[in-house]
């Protein structure tokens, strides 16, 4: 059994066409095809199966592309004690982050590391289940999630938790609920509000204050972006809920946050890495400073 082909069935499993895995290892479909039959000649269960265009693994190839993660990481560990590389702590280091995130530590992170290492940042408005894929281009992804949700894919992630961090009402500074210091749910009743699209990680927020108030809520907007929704909320049309601690200050002029006295909200901020990427210094310092970053909100 040849690393490369256990590397191709893990690969396939996490991007999902033998087109992707030809992609992104420089080679050809072809040659994929090549070295997962190669694979399946040693085993006598079928590690892939098609289901449309599309092969996917079976269980089996599940398990296998599991070992291959161990495999991989075990190279990994190997490779430090001779790969220069692994402990160069001025390597460049991806990071990605949904849009808040980076609104508030990009530019700390990029001060805080300004002699070492090199940084490559973009941000990415993705639903929840899109999050892990990132890892797959970025050495860390911040990402977030309900509390009480599904879990990151630990089984194939590192999952750093950086931040719980609560979602407050926002409302216009001439609402009548704007002097006072926190809403009850009772409070609420009959307003209109902003929600982010289906699918998204804080999707999902609305609907507790939803079953307290024994009806839908009116949800008039759908947008993802934290700004976009303060300039609705500031018209005083609509209410709705942001962060408390990365959303920055720009543009929220005229909006006023407040606790929701009877219903605590909140989201978690994770950091999300493959194994192999934490053997780097350069990763694991970068991490490190996110974490101090996320420490002081």
């Amino acid at each position: 059994m040849q690393l490369h082909e256990l590397r191709v069935l893990r690969e396939l499993g996490e991007r999902g066409s033998v087109s992707a895995v030809a992609d992104a290892l420089y080679v050809t479909p072809s040659a994929v095809s090549q070295h997962l039959a190669a694979l399946q000649r040693r085993f006598r269960t079928p590690l892939t199966v098609k289901r449309g265009r599309r092969l996917e693994l079976t269980d089996a190839g599940r398990a296998l592309a599991a070992a291959g993660t161990r495999v991989a990481v075990a190279m990994a560990d190997a490779a430090s004690a001779v790969d220069d590389f692994l402990d160069d702590p001025d390597a460049e280091v991806s990071v990605t982050a949904f849009h808040s995130a980076g609104l508030s530590w990009f530019a700390p992170l990029l001060m805080a590391l300004a002699d070492g290492p090199r940084l490559r940042l973009s941000d990415e408005d993705v639903s929840f289940a899109e999050f892990p894929a990132l890892a797959l281009s970025h050495d860390l992804v911040i990402a977030h999630r309900l509390p009480h949700g599904d879990p990151w894919p630990n089984d194939r992630l590192v999952v750093t938790p950086l931040l719980t961090e609560p979602l407050d009402v926002a409302v216009a500074r001439t609402h009548p609920l704007a002097g006072r210091d926190s809403v009850r749910i009772a409070d609420l009743a009959g307003e209109r509000w902003i929600a982010v699209h289906d699918g998204f990680p804080l999707a999902d927020l609305l609907a507790p204050i939803a079953v307290r108030h024994g009806r839908p809520l009116d949800i008039a907007h759908r947008v993802n972006e934290f700004f976009v929704a303060a300039t609705i909320v500031r018209t005083g049309q609509a209410i709705g809920l942001m962060p408390r601690y990365t959303r920055g200050h720009a543009g929220l002029d005229g909006v006023v946050l407040l606790p929701v006295a009877d219903l605590p909200l909140a989201r978690q901020i994770d950091a999300l890495a493959r194994p192999e990427a934490l053997h780097r210094r350069a990763v694991r310092g970068v991490l490190d400073s996110l974490v101090a970053l996320a420490a002081r909100p």
